[in-house]
């Protein structure tokens, strides 16, 4: 609960202090934040599921953010940004309303 706790204040104080993103990691936000998100999610359903583990979810986290961002740069590098930008979108996408839909089920099965 922590991690919630965290991102709630993190949250509030970024909208409070509203930072300047440099110009080089504006493409990549959207995909870190997405990333971010999923470890996030997944976090809550491993929680539900009574086997939540908080070195699991740092490195969740960290590697969904590093390897999205990555795959992301690769594509800018080869000219084919915005088509691997929308695939990892897609397979997170996927993954994110996976785990809400877990997540439902336990808060609506008691």
């Amino acid at each position: 609960m922590a991690a919630v706790l965290g991102l709630i204040i993190g949250v509030v104080v970024g909208l409070f202090v509203r930072p300047d993103i440099p110009i080089f990691l504006q493409p990549y936000l959207p995909i870190m934040v997405v990333a971010a998100l999923d470890a996030l999610l997944g976090a809550a359903r491993s929680y539900f599921e009574r086997n939540f583990s908080d070195r699991v979810f740092v490195i969740s986290f960290l590697s969904n953010v590093v390897t999205a961002t990555l795959l992301v740069l690769l594509g800018n590098q080869l000219g084919v940004g915005s088509q691997l930008s929308t695939a990892v979108i897609v397979v997170l996408g996927i993954r994110i309303f996976s785990n809400v839909s877990a997540i439902r089920r336990f808060i609506f099965q008691g």
